[in-house]
Formats: structure tokens, sequence, C-alpha cells
């Protein structure tokens, strides 16, 4: 297909330019509504996942969303630990209440709340795997609304959704064959939490509910995959008045199963909810799992760039090295494992492994992050009343800093030969030419989605909020023959 086919480019994406501040109770015309909420948001919110608290640029990100125009926050209890949540909190009570969309998840038993199962009993825990449970029963949903409200800072949550809870399907997969008694009683569960949602809804501690799933957009034939459907079902079963309205899914460039699968009653997800007046919600738009590997649809150096190699990752580490070397001439020598291996020299095996980002954050918190802290903790206990100790320890910490971001540069850019062919793929399926970097020209290919309510997109840092509002001005394409179209990139 040649450049600018018919098949694919309908135009351009009209949008207001400048994007304006929210300083206004009108909403801008170029805003969605959300389901029949009757809430209406910008058609790009501000993903939390990996945000928190005490992360000056992860706030600024936010206050520049919300100062842009945005106004839908997506958040959850589990995300950082609940300082993502506190971060939200911090920056919303900045500005009008009804200007901002707060939604957030749960479910999800790690860190602080696989503290609070293990105080006491929840039931109808799905114990999923080491460090991971997951729960959507009442009694566990209760702590959840109760902690989020906290953190958030908010009398009531917008909306409050399920946070994966095909994790039961999931876990059942991994031990027998699922059948239709599984099904039932996973929409057991699922109807006994829109139950006591309902009540929570009628004091309001939240205004609305519905579910992020992984597997709304799996095929039929998945026994995992989850059915808008018959969550819908079940709301209408206890009122026909219920409160869910709102759904989340993946949705990208390689995982387009919400706007291809006719999974709900002869309809795809997108269409379904669209006639029923539920909004939808799509999340990791630029993390895409192809064939088994997952790819960041984002640009990292220029186009042709040649990504570094050990050269350049020894040149990253250097100073931190050199600071390293300093403290085991005044005392010993780092040791994180019963080793005397310092971090630089840890960083430097480990690194080469790393497959992608989210696989760096697995290994960074499996191998790198729980020694480091004992370490410090063990040497601060020892040397507590010792000045040059704390001295080379403030240092230390900003050098971490310094190179876990470094670090994550040099592991982004190692991907850019796979963006390059990624844009090529788009340009010959007849994607126009354009400036416009991939992740713009990927989030913009959903925008042109009009049952779909809002793209969730992770914002950390300012210039990522700049890149991703960018997209709203991307060419107006067929978004469903992209994704048909995309199925034969490998």
């Amino acid at each position: 297909m040649s450049h600018g086919s018919p098949a694919f480019c309908q135009g351009t994406i009209k949008s207001p330019e400048p994007l304006p501040s929210f300083n206004m109770y009108e909403i801008p015309e170029y805003f969605r509504p959300l389901g029949s909420t009757g809430l209406s948001c910008h058609p790009l919110g501000f993903g939390c996942y990996r945000v928190e608290e005490g992360n000056l640029e992860h706030e600024a990100a936010l206050r520049l969303y919300l100062d842009r125009g945005g106004n839908l926050i997506d958040t959850s209890a589990n995300y950082t630990n609940g300082l993502s949540e506190i971060l939200v909190g911090k920056v919303v009570r900045d500005y009008r209440r009804e200007q901002v969309i707060v939604v957030t998840k749960a479910g999800y038993i790690q860190g602080q709340n696989m503290e609070l199962a293990r105080s006491r009993t929840f039931p109808e825990v799905v114990p999923y795997g080491a460090g991971i449970w997951h729960c959507i029963h009442p009694e566990f949903l209760e702590t959840q609304i109760e902690l989020s409200r906290e953190r958030l800072q908010l009398d009531g949550v917008d909306v409050f959704l399920l946070h994966n809870p095909e994790y039961f399907l999931n876990h059942q997969s991994h031990h027998k064959a699922i059948d239709a008694s599984d099904h039932e009683e996973f929409y057991r569960r699922i109807r006994e939490a829109f139950r006591f949602l309902e009540e929570k809804v009628r004091e309001g501690q939240i205004h609305w509910y519905g579910i992020s799933s992984n597997n709304y957009g799996l095929p039929l034939i998945d026994p995992t995959m989850m059915s808008v459907s018959r969550c819908l079902g079940e709301a209408e079963a206890l009122s026909p008045d219920h409160h869910f309205r709102v759904v989340q899914l993946p949705l990208n460039l390689a995982e387009s199963g919400g706007a291809l699968e006719p999974s709900n009653d002869g309809r795809t997800v997108l269409r379904f909810c669209q006639q029923q007046g539920l909004a939808v919600l799509a999340n990791r738009p630029l993390n895409a799992f192809l064939n088994g590997r997952l790819i960041r649809l984002a640009d990292f150096a220029p186009s042709g760039f040649k990504p570094p190699g050990k050269k350049e990752l020894l040149e990253l580490l250097e100073p931190l090295q050199q600071h390293e070397r300093k403290l085991a001439d005044k005392a010993q020598a780092i040791s994180k494992d019963g080793r005397s291996a310092g971090l630089a020299q840890m960083l430097e095996q480990m690194v080469p492994q790393a497959r992608s980002l989210e696989h760096w954050d697995l290994l960074m918190g499996r191998y790198v992050i729980p020694p480091l802290k004992r370490w410090i903790a063990d040497s601060s206990q020892k040397n507590s009343n010792n000045v040059v100790w704390q001295q080379w320890l403030d240092k230390f910490f900003h050098l971490i800093n310094a190179n876990f971001e470094a670090v994550e540069r040099y592991i982004q850019s190692q991907q850019q030969p796979v963006s390059d062919r990624i844009r090529q793929h788009l340009l010959d399926s007849g994607y126009p030419p354009t400036s416009h970097s991939l992740s713009q020209i990927a989030m913009g290919i959903l925008l042109n989605l009009n049952e779909l309510s809002c793209v969730l997109t992770g914002m950390r840092r300012p210039s990522y909020v700049s890149d991703t509002l960018e997209s709203i001005c991307t060419p107006r394409v067929d978004a469903l023959k992209a994704f048909e179209l995309f199925k034969s990139f490998s």
C-alpha cells in the first residue's frame, strides 16, 4: 500500500491550539463523555503506574498535565505501594474538585496489603504466586476503599474499579481445565463485589464503579476471557439503577482485541460498551506484548541511531564505581550479597541481561533494591556517629539516582532499531509521513476510536506530558484498519 492510502489515511485530528488551561467550568469541546456517568473527560488520561509521592519530577508532571487541560487521573492502591495515591491526593487538593476525575482500583495483595492480609484472614483470597495474592471479597474491598480515600484525601472517589479480577480464572487455569463451574463461581464473586460497591455508592464513598481487566479483549475461545456483557448482566440483576459504568482494558497496535474481537454477544468490547453507555479506558497504549515479548511503542533516539554497547555502559557507571572505591579505601568494601562487589559491578553484570525496561524493573526489584537496602541499613547502624560515612552516603544516594535514570535510558535505547522497524511498517502500510514521534502516532491511532472514552498513558516526566498531549494533533486514520495491518508485523 502506498503512503496516504485512502484505506488508512482520513485527514487530521482537530484540536484547540494551544491546549487551554482548565481554569473554567464549561466542558471543552474536544472532551469525551465518560459513558453515561454524566462526566466528561480529556481523551488522554494521566496513568499513575510507577508514580510516587516524594518524586518532584512526578509531581511536576501531574501538575503540568492538569494545567494543560487534562482532567482524568488513573491510579491504584497497589501502585508504588500506595505512594501513587498519596501523590494524587496531594496534587488534586490544589485544583477545583469538580475539575478532576479520579479513578482508582483495588484487588491486588502486595506490599502493605500483604502485611494486612497476613494479619487478618480475608475470605476468597487467590494465592496466585509468591508475594502476589488477589481478592475482591467485600471484606477486603472495605479496607481498600477506606485506605484509598484516606490517601487520596477524598470523601468520595469518582470511579472505583476492581483491578484484574481475572486472577481467579488465570489461577484456576494453571491447575486444571476451566469449566462452567469456574465461570459460575467467578461471576458470583463479581456479583457480590458489585452488591457491596452499590452500598458504597449509597454511602457516598464512591460514585461509579467498574472493572479493569487484561482479559476483556481475549477471543471467545480463551477460557480466561472476561465478558463485559456478563459483568453488565450481574449489575443489572442487582438493580436497574446500578452504577457499573466503566471498564478498562489494554489496547494498542499489537493488542487490539478490544476493538476487533466480537466477544460480547457478537460485538466487540468497544461497540458493546458504546451501545450500553459504558465508558472505556484504554491502558498500556505504548507497552505492547508482541509474540510473547514486551515492546515499547516509542522513540528513544534518532532514527538509525546505533545502540550503545559495553563501552558506553562502563562510562556511565564510572562515577559510581569511583565513589565506591573511596569507601573501600577508608573502610571495608561494599558488599550487597556477602561478596566484595559494589553496586556498579552489579549493574555492569545485570544491565545487559535486561530485555526491556519492564524486565529491568523486575530485576531491580528482585536482585538490586532489597540487598542494597539491607546493606545501607546495616552500614548506617554500624556508622551511626561517623560523619565521613554520612557524607559518603549522601553523595552515594545522588549518584545511584542518576545512575538508575541513565541505565533506564541505556536499556530503552537498545530498542530503537525495533522502533524504526515499527515506524517503517506503518509507513509501508499507508500511514501518512509525519514528524510526530512513534509514541504520538501509536496514541493518535487510538484517539481515532470514537467509542473510546480515554487513553491512559504513563506521564512520569513533564517531557512525557508534552509528548502525549501532542498526539491529539496526529493525522486522522482508520484505526481498525491500522490494527488489522499491524498483525503482519513481526
